[in-house]
């Protein structure tokens, strides 16, 4: 566990939440909270870095794992009132899975009022899948690695790999995550400040065109590409977010050695130590892998009934305000229906998720509000299919068909190819791009293979120094 930082709670103003990723812990991140410390000390800050979904938990599920942290936050935030604080404003950041469950818990936090006596003030994803991490590819090798990747990780996998049917609405969670009328998108949209970090090479876990939110990927081929970092930093790894890349218009003509030219080439040979590592540890690593994937698989099953029946803890504050809120939405609709009411109190279902808005509500340009306000009352309206596996698949199929026709009317224009993304992930880089706004910067790490980890110094390694831009960079726009 990480060193505990000795913080006085009497005069936290500040809370800043830290959500680690996948089978990891609050250790990984304390570069990140110590650099935070030490640059905006004085400040008023209050760092929390929660336990409740740490290592293996973290195979049980965005949502299992945000309602726990959600409970874990609330519960500090009573502590340090108690204790004679002053709080006023929170912030998160989320490293790679953490970066969803954070976006899952602001939903929660936002349903639970609790943005009405905190102001949110940063959201930050580090390496964070907001696409899932299903390859975008094509090819036997892509199809098995989604195959295999999406039942090696419990519910965690099938969620980040789009396979799962989240509360039967025919949508994956991270869909219904991205959906305008959702808690989860109003909670992130009150945020000041919405960032994402994505590494644009070499990250295996998280690629770049997922973490950025991007429909395309123009890291492929760095030979063909000018890279753009922001000024003023000791190591030119953050890019501009309004210019990171341009096409490079005349390749430099370089002059090869025999052995570059016609045995291997300088990147191929640089890869070498690992794929020999690879090669050498893959026979004995993958039957390991898999036996522990279904052994955590059952004991993640165990531990999501226990969460399931209330054995953790009061589930009344995330669970059954949502199921109480499709019941009573069908209910006025069938009493609509049989007196032709023509109002229905649109206020009373806000705070709750809906299932997919119609698709004039999700693809139209900015409206008017009274256009607004009649997209949210027919979504509201929609949410009787939660009761009805069918009829909201058939609403789901009809929705990712008026997608594809709108994209196919209006192709985003760039100099690279649009990646082979699912109909879902298209309308979450819309959804997310009009209605939260994230100030996207790639993180060009070249000194390291495993940026992935180097992007937050997961570990003290001098190999992952650039990482220090990285964090150095957030404090620096961080917003007290």
């Amino acid at each position: 566990m990480a060193d505990e930082l000795v913080q006085d709670a009497a005069k936290a103003q500040h809370l800043v939440v830290l959500f680690h990723g996948l089978w990891g812990n609050p250790v990984h991140l304390k570069h990140l909270r110590d650099t935070l410390a030490t640059q905006r000390e004085g400040d008023g800050l209050y760092l929390f870095l929660p336990k409740a979904n740490s290592d293996s938990f973290t195979y049980d599920g965005i949502e299992v794992g945000a309602e726990r942290i959600t409970d874990e936050i609330e519960r500090k935030i009573e502590e340090l009132r108690s204790a004679g604080s002053q709080l006023s404003k929170i912030s998160v950041a989320g490293y790679s899975l953490g970066g969803l469950v954070a976006r899952y818990t602001v939903g929660l936090l936002y349903k639970n009022g609790v943005f009405d006596s905190l102001q949110p003030m940063n959201f930050t994803t580090f390496a964070t899948p907001h696409l899932g991490v299903r390859t975008p590819r094509r090819g036997y090798r892509a199809q098995t690695w989604n195959f295999l990747g999406s039942r090696t990780l419990s519910t965690s996998g099938q969620q980040m790999f789009l396979v799962d049917d989240f509360r039967h609405t025919g949508r994956p969670l991270l869909a219904v995550l991205a959906d305008p009328t959702s808690i989860f998108v109003r909670g992130l949209s009150k945020f000041k400040r919405k960032s994402v970090y994505a590494n644009s090479l070499n990250d295996r876990s998280v690629p770049y065109y997922t973490s950025a939110v991007s429909r395309t990927d123009p890291f492929v081929d760095l030979d063909a590409i000018d890279v753009h970092p922001l000024p003023d930093q000791d190591q030119p790894v953050v890019l501009d977010p309004e210019n990171p890349v341009t096409p490079r218009t005349h390749k430099e003509e370089k002059q090869l050695s025999f052995q570059d030219r016609y045995i291997l080439p300088p990147r191929t040979r640089q890869s070498l130590p690992f794929y020999a590592l690879l090669c050498t540890v893959l026979p004995l690593a993958v039957p390991l892998f898999l036996l522990n994937a279904g052994y955590q698989t059952y004991k993640s099953a165990q531990r999501v009934r226990l969460h399931e029946a209330g054995g953790v803890m009061d589930l009344k504050r995330y669970r059954i305000p949502l199921l109480e809120e499709a019941q009573a939405m069908q209910d006025r609709v069938m009493e609509r229906f049989a007196t032709e009411r023509t109002h229905l109190d649109e206020e009373s279902g806000k705070a709750y998720l809906p299932t997919p808005p119609p698709e004039r509500a999700t693809l139209s340009s900015p409206a008017s509000p009274s256009s607004s306000s009649s997209s949210i009352s027919e979504t509201d309206e929609s949410s009787t299919l939660i009761a009805s596996a069918s009829p909201t698949q058939q609403k789901t199929q009809q929705k990712r068909q008026q997608q594809q026709q709108q994209r196919e009317k209006n192709p985003p224009t760039s100099p690279w190819p649009t990646l082979a993304l699912t109909d879902d992930q298209f309308a979450m880089i819309d959804n997310l791009d009009k209605h939260v706004g994230f100030i996207k910067y790639p993180v060009h790490i070249l000194k390291v293979q495993h940026t992935h980890a180097a992007i937050v110094m997961r570990t003290a390694r001098e190999s992952f120094g650039e990482g220090r831009a990285v964090s150095g960079h957030w404090v620096e726009w961080f917003e007290v």
